[in-house]
């Protein structure tokens, strides 16, 4: 296989300016960003809106049921009833309790997700059990029983009209002032042409702005302009804004993946409009919609944020690991110099984040002159795609066999985590040789920090097919939290006593 240079891969900042490309979770938070930002507030101002609707129509119902049950009784109605039952604190206690639960059951989601007058009535008999309770504990009196079946009734009925109404005005006025999903369709011919027909004009209340699709050539979509192949998609997306990308279920596996990658990078949502099969036999939340349901895929949200405490958390694991286990370093270091000749460390060349080359630090394990022993040993490599690992590799020293395992060897990283060039867990960065033999498809795990240890290593190590750790990582980068990572570094623990893999 030719191989090839390696080069420092560069990143464009938002002012145009090339910079060192670094981890992808040290960018500002995707919700400071603009779009989030700007969704975040029209969010909060649905909610607000929704919330004051509520509790107006609560305040409403409520004094409505007090006045016809003293209508019954033949008492005289007035407002002061509502002042009764907020000096029991019994008013502004159905009013948290209303919320909470209307927020529990989906009341304040997005508008396609929100239920209808059936889910107010059952949020609200919800609220009336819970209040029977409240009244039943705290002794309270003034209200009979039979008037909170009744209360459930007329306020359901006015939260409802009074929600209805606003779906009426805003809708109304998005339309208005030109508020739109701006959108681009990807995929491939039929499927393409079938996913805009069945879209229909908007979601939600808010109209579909077609910029355009993303396809292998013309196929001719309801006269929406081509945009240019797949490959050109990072153009496409950085080349004006764009709201959300939909995207047919035609794509291998690796194309779908990349896909996402891009569009998640950018802090947009993707959603996949699922074949009729995978409805069939898969159960999974999807956003509804008049026509056609699609399946969303939502960017990471809290990455800069997380950043920060994950390398907060390096440096401090890194520094007290290496002063507190000192002695035991300086034993390695001397049973290395005196069983073989060589230095202590080793700087093994390796690919790190962004596709740069990196002195990676170990205990050798090695005699003197290994790197030139491995062309005439590749034919007994016993792993699985690019690398390479020999179980009784001869090059490898008595001490080094120790080392390597109870990866004692990898020690030494932690230099690299100080330095920044590593992190304490991320995807294990690999030898050159090894680097140069990737598909594409594999440099997705380049967009992060390599690490000392990762799902490689809790996860059956080198025992696994090579595409499958390729696939563990691309899962890490998926799923990735701090939890994750305390999660990982636990489990490294046993399964380097346990040795599986290792050597």
């Amino acid at each position: 296989m030719a191989t090839k240079p390696l080069e420092p891969q560069l990143a464009v900042d938002q002012g145009g300016q090339a910079s060192a490309a670094g981890d992808i979770r040290a960018a500002r938070p995707f919700f400071l960003s603009g779009a989030p930002l700007r969704m975040l507030s029209r969010r909060a101002a649905s909610v607000g809106s929704l919330v004051f609707l509520d509790l107006l129509g609560l305040t409403l119902g409520l004094y409505a049921t007090l006045a016809l049950q003293r209508m019954v009784h033949r008492e005289p109605v007035d407002w002061a009833v509502l002042w009764q039952i907020s000096s029991a604190r019994l008013l502004p206690f159905l009013a948290l309790l209303t919320v909470v639960v209307f927020a529990l059951r989906g009341l304040y989601a997005r508008r396609e997700r929100r239920g209808g007058l059936g889910s107010i009535l059952g949020a609200l008999a919800l609220v009336a059990l819970l209040a029977v309770a409240y009244k039943l504990g705290t002794h309270q009196h003034g209200t009979t029983y039979a008037a909170f079946p009744t209360g459930v009734i007329v306020c359901g009925a006015l939260i409802g009209l009074f929600r209805a109404c606003y779906e009426s005005v805003t809708r109304d006025l998005f339309r208005k002032i030109g508020v739109r999903r701006r959108v681009v369709l990807v995929g491939e011919g039929d499927s393409l042409r079938t996913l805009r027909a069945q879209l229909g004009s908007g979601r939600g209340g808010i109209e579909y702005a077609f910029l355009g699709v993303v396809a292998p050539s013309d196929p001719e979509v309801a006269g929406l302009p081509l945009l240019g192949p797949l490959s050109a998609l990072p153009a496409i997306l950085a080349s004006g804004p764009v709201d959300e990308l939909v995207v047919t279920d035609d794509f291998k596996e690796r194309d779908l993946l990349e896909i996402v990658e891009q569009a998640h990078r950018r802090g947009l949502r993707v959603r996949v409009a699922p074949k009729t099969t995978e409805l069939l036999v898969t159960r999974g939340e999807y956003t509804p919609q008049e026509g056609l349901p699609l399946f969303e895929l939502r960017p990471p949200v809290l990455i800069g944020t997380d950043w920060v405490i994950k390398r907060g958390f390096d440096l401090v694991l890194s520094t007290v690991v290496l002063i507190v286990g000192l002695p035991f370093w300086l034993v390695i270091a001397l049973a290395i110099k005196l069983t073989s000749k060589g230095p202590v460390l080793y700087r093994d060349r390796r690919v790190g984040v962004g596709e740069r080359e990196f002195a990676m630090l170990k205990f050798r394990t090695m005699y003197g002159g290994a790197a030139e022993r491995q062309a005439e040993l590749e034919e007994h490599n016993e792993a699985d795609g690019p690398l390479f690992k020999i179980r009784d590799d001869p090059r490898v020293t008595s001490v080094g066999r120790v080392l390597r395992r109870l990866s004692l060897d990898e020690i030494p990283q932690l230099l690299n985590v100080l330095k920044g060039e590593m992190s304490i867990v991320g995807p294990r960065p690999l030898p050159l040789r090894d680097y140069l033999q990737l598909e594409d498809w594999h440099r997705k795990r380049y967009l992060v920090l390599p690490g000392i240890t990762g799902l490689w290593q809790v996860a059956g190590r080198i025992a696994l097919p090579f595409d499958d750790l390729v696939r563990l990582d691309f899962y890490y980068l998926e799923n990735w939290s701090i939890g994750l990572d305390i999660s990982i570094i636990a489990k490294t623990i046993p399964a380097v006593l346990a040795g599986k893999g290792a050597y």
